[in-house]
Parts: C-alpha cells; structure tokens; sequence
C-alpha cells in the first residue's frame, strides 16, 4: 500500500502555505508537492512549508530544466531540509530532452544529497528514471494504465525506484467545472494527446472526480493498491485559502482510512 500526498500549485501564496501545510501534516498527508511554474516558485513555496511543519516531506513536481538549470535548482534549495527534500525534474522544453534530463540530474546529484524524481512520460525518459533516479514522477494515468507502468519500472529498475503519480482530485461537486477544463487542456497539449490516444482513454478518465468523503475513498484506494506514492493534486472551484482548507479536511478522512488499512 502506498503512501497518499497532497499537491497544491506552486503559485499558492506562501502565507496560505503556512496555514495549509500544517493542516496536511496533521491529516496525515506523507509529503506536500508544489509544481514549479513561470509564475509560481515551487522551492521558495517549500521554505514556507518548511517552517511551519516538523515531519511533512517537501517535493517539487516538476522544475522543468530548461527555466532552471541544476546549479540554480541546489542554490534554491540550500535552505531545505535533505532530509525531508524530494527534487523533482523534468525536460521542459529543452532540445534532446533524455540527454539533457540525464545530465541535470548528475550534477543535481553532485549538488544535493535531496533525493530526486523524474518527471516521465515517454518510455525513454521512465527508463532513466527507472535507472538513475530515485523515482518517476506520472501524470494523467488510469489505474490500469498506472499498474502497467509500475510493472515497467519493477523490470527496468528493481525494487529502488519510488513510483508517483499525481491525479487530479476534486472533493466537491462545484469543482467538476474546474477540473474538465484542466483536463481538457491536457486533452490538446500533443504530447499528452498522443499518449491518451495509446491508452484509448481521455484526461478526464485519469481522474477522481469525488463529490464527497465515500467517493475519494473509492477512487483513491483504486490508485494506492498500484503505485508507491498517490499524490492528490487539488481541484477546488475556485483558488482560495478556504478551499483549500476545505479539500484538505475532506480528504483526512480518507487519508486515515487509508491508512488503517495499510
């Protein structure tokens, strides 16, 4: 059974940060994963949640290294707990995207003693990240689709590698709007649409478009029993602390329930 982690957007403002990371770790959410964009620093967000937690993990999901290279990456994370630090990494736009994921995690490695994930969609970049890294970083799978590529991992890289995955997560009704337009982005990107395409399934399919506690339950125990880690990426109708106060409160139910089972 895996562990069950909470993901929030890494333009969360850092004081929300400071109320919501403790509400996390005391639900008994394993790790806080902030994704890392133009407009929202993952790492400066995780030296907010740094302070205000004890036990919580800190990952970023992901830094793409095309924006930031691996030297900029460690010096922002310097400040940051190794041992609680999990570095997650992915290609961006960068041109010779395995070649140059390859080498930013062999300097991040001489850099950090954090441990560092992989950000993989293709098979190339899972079978670094299988052999190389610390673990895969997934989006956007069925649970189907998610036990395969475990099975993938398993065989390429032992029983070492952590497998994640992140899936998009509402506990509300009123967020269903909000999640099928993010899904439906992703249902355009080609990349991604390739890969829905190969798996005969849409975005929204790879969800858990839960409207209470039961629901959440349901779809969560479906991914935990296949990877090493279930990230649940908040979905909320609209951005406010309160909303995120409230996806976090639903969702300990089902993170202890979860937990007792382990």
């Amino acid at each position: 059974m895996s562990a069950v982690s909470l993901g929030l957007a890494g333009a969360t403002d850092p004081g929300w940060l400071r109320e919501l990371a403790p509400a996390a770790e005391a639900a008994g959410f394993h790790t806080l994963w902030l994704n890392d964009t133009p407009d929202g620093d993952a790492l400066a967000g995780l030296a907010a949640v740094a302070e205000a937690t004890t036990t919580l993990r800190l990952a970023t999901g992901v830094v793409p290294i095309d924006r930031r290279g691996p030297g900029q990456i460690a010096a922002a994370a310097a400040g940051l707990p190794t041992e609680r630090l999990v570095l997650g990494i992915g290609s961006g736009n960068a041109p010779h995207a395995v070649a140059a994921t390859r080498s930013a995690l062999r300097e991040l490695r001489a850099l950090t003693s954090a441990r560092i994930v992989v950000g993989a969609l293709g098979p190339r970049m899972r079978r670094l990240a299988a052999e190389e890294a610390d673990g895969v970083l997934w989006n956007w799978l069925t649970p189907s689709a998610a036990a395969a590529a475990m099975g993938e991992l398993r065989d390429q890289g032992g029983t070492g590698p952590r497998g994640i995955l992140y899936v998009r997560t509402t506990v509300d009704a009123d967020a269903r709007g909000a999640l099928e337009a993010e899904a439906a982005g992703y249902d355009s990107y080609p990349g991604y649409a390739a890969n829905f395409e190969r798996l005969g399934v849409r975005a929204i399919d790879t969800t858990i478009a839960a409207t209470d506690e039961g629901s959440l339950l349901a779809g969560a125990t479906a991914y935990r029993e296949v990877v090493d880690e279930l990230v649940l990426r908040a979905v909320v109708a609209e951005a406010s602390l309160t909303a995120y106060r409230r996806f976090i409160d639903r969702a300990a139910a089902a993170v202890a329930a979860l937990s007792a089972r382990a």
